[in-house]
């Protein structure tokens, strides 16, 4: 039996990947057994002004044992019911991508599917009027779930917006109270093992130096340890997702706070509102190929909803993920990993998912490949699944007004993702595979929404009577509409509940 063990973890790099790192770590493990470093430099900074998050971020507090109010005090948080997407479809239109469900499925079948007989029968609402999320996120309101199912309001699903680097500065507290020792430097060189290759040493621009047995690169787009160290290879997807740079900035917060993401298309990409408790994060993303940066800078300035808060700061990036993900004894975390735009708020996510897996596979001393090779793929099964969700996006557009949606339209795509779309366009069907992220109801929130319509509904739900099906659909609509006139505003929720502490 191979009783040799990890003792020394080393995490290179702080922000959100660093200290999620090192308090997931933490909290699973014996700090008088197993040694966890964090190693950052305050002379670098951090990527953001503010962060959506998706449900999945409940699951990472419950893990840490922390309570949601200290949390979201400490944080500046608010909460998110789903995102709006504007000009998405077309020029004029949007849509509401909740987190909770559409109706209720009847009879073992998809409520989408009596949504697609009722419109036949001349229903003319958009399916998310079933969300209970969209009601009331499009009213500003917020509650939390009910725990009866027998309630309307057990159909609520939320995540967070919040302050990036609060949330930092909140996991380093936890971190350290749990044994992880942070220590400050700059890491100017990194010394390997000649006959294996893995990482053994780093050296500080202090002089300090430290030794390891594992490391996590958590060094963002530099991505210190696994490309620059280690030479993994980077694969490419731009030419799915050609945005290349974000411009970001803050702005004061408005007098009503909302409960929802806004993303707005504009003419070469697309911006985000994240409302915190006491300002909101912007920012646009954009291609340079198809527009200049002083013209994306008029156009994320235009698109405030309150004065800025100091100057926009310009980021580049390259969308894509590493061909290894765990290489030697090494695993990259965040954006060293890869980089996909924040359409869906999957940044943490992908973060999360990189130290869950770690740690469900925590390997030996001897790293044993095949605990390698399934981290590997793992990984790679999620970075593709949520790559093509972002994707359909871009690609289900009618929109001709500009060269980058021109290019959007008409782009080859891949397979995995053409057949999801064939499947509903032909048949109405929509399918969850192999712990697939996004589930039925974001895949059919975003076709409808974007105008990607079934030729054909359930064969079973179109033989039933439709003042039936009609019945239904309405008693689902009014119990969601009241129920969400009775909620609190979400301003008022968050005031009684969580209002930030300073």
């Amino acid at each position: 039996m191979d009783d040799a063990r990890l003792q020394r973890l080393v995490i290179v790099g702080g922000g959100s990947a660093g200290w999620m790192t090192a308090a997931a770590l933490s909290s699973m493990l014996d700090s008088r057994k197993i040694q966890i470093t964090l190693v950052e430099s305050e002379q670098i900074g951090t990527v953001g002004v503010g962060e959506a998050t998706i449900p999945d971020m409940i699951n990472f507090n419950r893990l840490l044992g922390v309570s949601e109010a200290d949390f979201m005090k400490a944080t500046d948080a608010t909460f998110k019911l789903g995102i709006e997407f504007a000009n998405w479809g077309r020029l004029g239109e949007s849509y509401f991508h909740p987190f909770g469900e559409h109706g209720v499925d009847m009879q073992g079948v998809d409520f989408h599917q009596y949504w697609l007989y009722s419109q036949q029968n001349g229903n003319a609402r958009p399916i998310e009027d079933y969300s209970l999320c969209a009601a009331a996120g499009k009213s500003n309101k917020f509650c939390h779930p009910a725990q009866d199912p027998r309630s309307v309001l057990s159909k609520l699903r939320y995540a967070y917006h919040f302050n990036a680097t609060k949330y930092a500065k909140f996991l380093r507290q936890y971190a350290e109270t749990r044994g992880v020792t942070r220590v400050e430097g700059k890491v100017e060189t990194v010394t390997t093992v000649p006959e294996s290759g893995h990482i053994q040493t780093l050296s500080l621009d202090n002089g300090k130096t430290l030794d390891g047995d594992f490391f996590f690169d958590c060094t963002g787009f530099r991505a210190l340890l696994m490309r620059q160290t280690l030479g993994v290879g980077f694969e490419d997807w731009s030419h799915w997702l050609p945005c290349n740079s974000a411009q970001t900035v803050a702005s004061e917060h408005t007098d009503v706070l909302p409960s929802y993401t806004l993303s707005t298309a504009k003419t070469a990409g697309w911006q985000w509102r994240i409302p915190t408790q006491s300002r909101t994060g912007n920012g646009h993303i954009y291609s340079t190929d198809f527009m200049s940066d002083d013209e994306a800078h008029a156009v994320l300035m235009q698109g405030l909803d309150e004065a800025p808060i100091g100057d926009a700061r310009t980021i580049r990036f390259k969308t894509g993920c590493l061909k290894d993900f765990w290489h030697k004894n090494c695993i990259g975390i965040g954006l060293s990993s890869g980089f996909l735009e924040p359409l869906e708020s999957t940044s943490l996510y992908l973060i999360q998912m990189g130290i869950s897996k770690f740690i469900s596979l925590f390997p030996s001393g001897s790293l044993q490949p095949i605990v390698v090779d399934e981290y590997n793929r793992q990984m790679r099964q999620q970075f593709d699944q949520v790559r093509d969700f972002i994707i359909l996006h871009y690609c289900v557009t009618q929109r001709d007004d500009s060269d980058f949606w021109n290019y959007c339209r008409t782009m080859s795509i891949p397979d995995s993702l053409q057949h999801k779309m064939t499947l509903f366009r032909e048949a109405g069907r929509v399918f969850r595979y192999e712990d697939e992220l996004f589930s039925r109801p974001s895949w059919v929130a975003v076709m409808l929404g974007q105008n990607l319509k079934p030729k054909v509904c359930d064969p079973i739900v179109s033989a039933l009577d439709p003042k039936q099906v009609d019945h239904s659909l309405t008693s689902m609509h009014r119990a969601m509409a009241e129920a969400a006139v009775k909620m609190p505003t979400h301003s008022s929720f968050i005031n009684q509940y969580c209002k930030a502490t300073g």
